[in-house]
């Protein structure tokens, strides 16, 4: 497995990670949670070292599973987790909306470490922006988790360029997390640039497209109503049956290359940038 840091923080991951989300529902009806640890433990075995989790997938749940497989290898791997949504710490009932504030923060922190049977956070990631929570406060927080040595590194998800710098300036960023792939390049306008200039690194979710450009979904596919691509508009079967055109392509250079689509989409986006 190749190797690559992210942005100047020196912090070297695995070319390609593996997100734990889909491990505990959101694709549908998800498989047993014992081969969702063997499915870990795979990985790990096949050099992957940059594990994806979340507070809000499940919500708790995923954490908890991801801690329980890879408390074994803890200290070769890193792991990432996210704040910034409104669940309560208790019930992990979800409210309506955001909550980056700062007590709020430091609460979710305290809360995963217990989940993920660790001392500390290799990349704590703001899920979503809060538009009611100053960015630089927000980063202040996670100065002060990084301060106590609970968290090691700052991360944002989604963010705007202009966000990412102002987060910046208080605190660095480690990483950003948003949607990279042959079927959305969005990144490639603001963010990718302001990355490079500031020194970020950056970890795409969805290089698949969410499984699109895997080959394995046609026109016919229906998608259980447990399963978030149901409410996607690029899913529906209008987009969807227009949007196989790419997929086409795709499978057409991996029958050239003796590869699968799923290996070409990924070689593409590994081959754009460092």
């Amino acid at each position: 497995m190749q190797k690559r840091k992210l942005g100047n923080s020196g912090l070297e991951v695995s070319a390609i990670g593996l997100g734990c989300m889909g491990m505990t529902g959101v694709y549908g009806q998800p498989a047993s949670r014992q081969e969702m640890i063997r499915l870990i433990h795979a990985a790990v075995e096949r050099g992957v070292t940059l594990f994806d989790t979340a507070e809000a997938y499940g919500p708790f749940a995923n954490e908890e599973l991801v801690g329980e497989a890879l408390a074994p290898v803890r200290d070769k791997v890193v792991v990432a987790t996210k704040f910034g949504f409104d669940i309560d710490m208790e019930t992990g009932a979800r409210g309506p909306g955001l909550n980056s504030q700062p007590e709020h923060i430091k609460a979710v922190g305290e809360a995963a470490l217990r989940r993920l049977r660790t001392d500390h956070i290799d990349i704590f990631y703001q899920h979503r922006v809060d538009p009611d929570v100053p960015i630089e406060d927000v980063a202040e927080a996670v100065r002060e988790l990084i301060a106590e040595g609970k968290v090691k590194h700052f991360g944002l998800s989604e963010p705007a360029a202009r966000t990412i710098r102002r987060a910046h300036a208080v605190q660095p960023v480690t990483a950003v997390q948003s949607e990279y792939s042959l079927w959305y390049r969005a990144p490639e306008g603001e963010i990718l640039p302001t990355l490079e200039e500031l020194g970020i690194g950056f970890v795409s979710f969805s290089p698949l497209g969410a499984g699109f450009l895997t080959g394995r979904i046609d026109a016919s596919t229906k998608f259980d109503r447990s399963d978030f691509r149901s409410n996607v508009p690029r899913f529906a079967p209008d987009a969807l049956k227009a949007n196989l055109a790419l997929v086409d392509l795709v499978r057409d250079v991996a029958g050239r290359k003796g590869a699968t689509p799923a290996q070409v989409a990924l070689a593409w986006l590994l081959a754009q940038k460092p």
